[in-house]
């Protein structure tokens, strides 16, 4: 079994026990939380598919851990002005593992 959830604007395909990293969501470490904007639920051959969501359809996930991705250098530079600019960004992420998938 799978479903095609909305998390923090992003699709993702989840299944039970299965471990995803997704933008910063709020809660601490251990904390539980659901997702109700489910899009498409597939068990086996039997799938289901709302218009905008599922009705009634919910994943509950655990959060794991909140960590930062790794660094992203952006660097510009115009030739012969002498401009140049360095900086650098890390995302942050919370591993979260999905406990069901109810319909």
């Amino acid at each position: 079994m799978y479903a095609i959830v909305d998390i923090a604007g992003q699709q993702f395909k989840v299944a039970k026990d299965q471990q995803i990293f997704v933008h910063r969501l709020q809660g601490d470490e251990g904390a539980s939380i659901e997702f109700d904007s489910v899009l498409l639920a597939a068990n086996g051959s039997d799938v289901k598919v709302g218009a905008d969501a599922l009705k009634g359809a919910k994943v509950s996930a655990k959060i794991v851990s909140h960590l930062k991705g790794d660094k992203v250098i952006v660097f510009k530079k115009k030739r012969r002005k002498g401009y140049k600019k360095k900086n650098g960004h890390r995302q942050q992420f919370t591993k979260i593992e999905i406990t069901g998938i109810s319909l």
